[in-house]
């Protein structure tokens, strides 16, 4: 395992983990010390000055510049939204479908970035859906799909249901041999995974800040690679997707080059604090190191369940798991209720109790959730 000391010192960060078992970085991110200090900051900001809207233009500012860096982009090829959905849909809007018609998804997608794509047939998108194995997606999956009426590929880094992490640069590479752009929703793996946008060498990607980023929900941050052409404006815009936002002009609608034309009105101040205290607290750490630590512990975790007869839905192979272990239960909701009353946070999806790990996770939470697992299906 990645040196403990240092994962130690991370998790210290962390009070509420003194007493609470938190497997949920997949939904939620942990409570750290200074996401809390963030909040009473906002607080007196408006205590202390009544509308700092420029200490507040600077905090969103610090935010994109810091995602930035975290993913190996510049400021300018970030966009501050809302969510990943949104993220989602001003790329869509600005794709000329009637060039290239097809977008190429998977039916492991999370639903609302699907839904996204699907809802693009009013302006007459097609979907085609990479071929599965029920556990993940494949670069052939995707082949079989993409050919030279295809104009957007979407690629998850990290499957939302059970962790797998598809071959996206495979997938970048495939996509742009073809003439088509590639979107990667990194939702699940920005903060515990490395990310190089270049590495990468994906056209759009999406995150948002309230998991593995351990922030709030409300904002989410959309890459756009330097260059990318623009096949036309997008349809949701407002004032900060203009070139001067305070020109305050209600007849000009002109879009930056920069990825801020992907922008629409006032930020979410509150969880821009909330987005700096999580990158604060993840840009001192090498990325390679953490995922380290957290796939050491997915596999203990996976090894153990599996042996005590539970059935994995992750993959069970370290190349192609991501930082979660879900579960195939009857009822995990039942299940998670069972287990957060005794202090162990999981998060169940459909048929499936998520357990997702990060670097303040250790092996005591992996013995805890298991004992607790094991204890719950004697008395069940």
């Amino acid at each position: 395992m990645a040196d403990g000391g240092a994962a130690a010192r991370f998790r210290a960060e962390f009070p509420a983990l003194a007493d609470t078992v938190h497997l949920a970085s997949c939904s939620q991110g942990a409570l750290s010390g200074r996401l809390t200090y963030a909040l009473q900051e906002i607080a007196f900001s408006l205590r202390d000055k009544g509308a700092p809207w420029e200490d507040w233009v600077a905090e969103v500012e610090r935010a994109r510049a810091g995602f930035a860096r975290f993913i190996g982009a510049e400021p300018g090829e970030i966009a501050v939204l809302s969510c990943a959905s949104e993220a989602a849909y001003q790329v869509a809007s600005s794709m000329d479908w009637a060039r290239r018609a097809a977008i190429v998804t998977t039916d492991l997608e999370f639903p609302s970035i699907a839904q996204v794509w699907r809802a693009q047939g009013g302006r007459g998108a097609s979907v085609r859906v990479a071929r599965d194995n029920g556990t993940t997606v494949t670069a052939e999956g995707y082949a079989e799909q993409i050919d030279e009426d295809v104009n957007l590929v979407s690629v998850p880094m990290a499957l939302y249901g059970n962790g797998a992490r598809p071959p996206v640069r495979e997938v970048v590479e495939l996509a742009h041999e073809r003439g088509a752009r590639v979107f990667v929703d990194a939702y699940q793996g920005t903060g515990v995974l490395p990310v190089d946008v270049h590495e990468l060498g994906c056209d759009y990607l999406a995150s948002g800040s309230l998991k593995y980023l351990l922030g709030l929900p409300g904002i989410a941050f959309l890459y756009v690679r330097a260059g990318t052409e623009h096949q036309r404006d997008p349809e949701l815009t407002g004032w900060f997707g203009r070139r001067d936002p305070f020109s305050f002009d209600p007849r000009l609608v002109d879009f930056p080059a920069e990825a801020r034309r992907f922008e629409t009105g006032t930020h979410p101040i509150p969880s821009a604090y909330a987005a700096n205290a999580g990158l604060e607290l993840l840009a001192p750490l090498d990325m390679a190191t953490v995922f380290e630590h957290v796939s050491t512990l997915a596999a203990e975790l996976s090894e153990q369940l599996a042996g005590d007869g539970e059935m994995i839905a992750s993959p069970t192979d370290a190349a192609g798991r991501g930082p979660q272990v879900a579960i195939v239960d009857q009822d995990p909701d039942a299940l998670a209720r069972w287990l957060a009353r005794r202090r162990i946070v999981t998060a169940p999806r459909g048929r499936l109790l998520r357990l997702s790990l990060h670097y303040y996770s250790d092996r005591s939470d992996v013995a805890a959730v298991v004992d607790a697992i094991r204890r719950y299906r004697k008395e069940s």
